[in-house]
C-alpha cells in the first residue's frame, strides 16, 4: 500500500522544499486516493479496510500540510530538526507587532464604516498581499538552509500565524456581516 516510511513530499513524488508545483499535488493527490481510497476495499478483509482507512486519512493529512504555505513551512522547519513552540513563540518584531495592532483596531473599526463590508475586504486584501510576501521570504529561507536560514524561516513562520489568524478574523466579520444584510 504505502510507504509511511517516506515524509510528504516523499509520499507525493515531490522535491523537498517550500515551492511545489500545486497542479502537481492536486494530481498526485488524486491518484493517490484513487489508489487507496476505501470505497475499492469495501468487500476486502477487515485488515486491508483499515490500512485502506489509514491510508486514506495520511494522504489527506499530508495534502492538506503542503498545499498550505504555514503548514508546509511548519512541516520543512520540522523535517529539518526545528521544532517550534506554537503557544508560546511569538515574533519580537516591534513593527510587525504595531502593524498587527493597527489592522485589528481597523478590522474592530470597520463596522462603524459607511461601507463596513468593503472596509473589511480591503484588510483582508493588505492581510492576503502581507503573506503573499512571507511566502516569496520563506521560500528563500528554504533554497539552501543554513542554521541562520532556518532560524530567519521560524521568525516568518511566527509572522505568518499571525497573519493567517488575522484574516480568519476578517473572513468572520465579513460573514457576520453579510448574514446582517441577508
Amino acid at each position: 500500500m504505502l510507504d509511511y516510511s517516506k515524509n510528504y513530499f516523499e509520499l507525493f513524488g515531490l522535491p523537498v522544499g517550500y515551492i511545489l508545483d500545486s497542479r502537481s499535488l492536486a494530481e498526485r493527490y488524486r491518484e493517490l486516493q484513487r489508489v487507496v481510497h476505501p470505497d475499492r476495499f469495501a468487500n476486502a478483509s477487515d485488515q486491508e479496510r483499515r490500512l485502506s482507512v489509514q491510508g486514506a486519512a495520511l494522504i489527506n493529512e499530508a495534502y492538506e500540510t503542503l498545499k498550505d504555505p504555514v503548514a508546509r513551512a511548519s512541516y520543512l522547519l520540522t523535517l529539518h530538526g526545528v521544532e517550534m513552540d506554537v503557544q508560546n513563540e511569538s515574533t519580537q518584531d516591534m513593527a510587525f507587532l504595531m502593524q498587527q495592532m493597527e489592522l485589528r483596531e481597523a478590522l474592530e473599526e470597520a463596522r462603524n464604516q459607511p461601507d463596513p463590508y468593503e472596509r473589511v475586504i480591503d484588510i483582508s486584501q493588505q492581510v492576503n498581499q502581507l503573506i503573499t510576501q512571507l511566502v516569496g521570504q520563506m521560500a528563500v529561507q528554504f533554497e539552501t538552509p543554513t542554521p541562520e536560514q532556518l532560524e530567519a524561516a521560524r521568525e516568518i513562520l511566527r509572522k505568518m500565524r499571525f497573519l493567517q489568524k488575522l484574516r480568519s478574523e476578517a473572513e468572520t466579520v465579513a460573514a457576520d456581516l453579510e448574514d446582517e444584510l441577508n
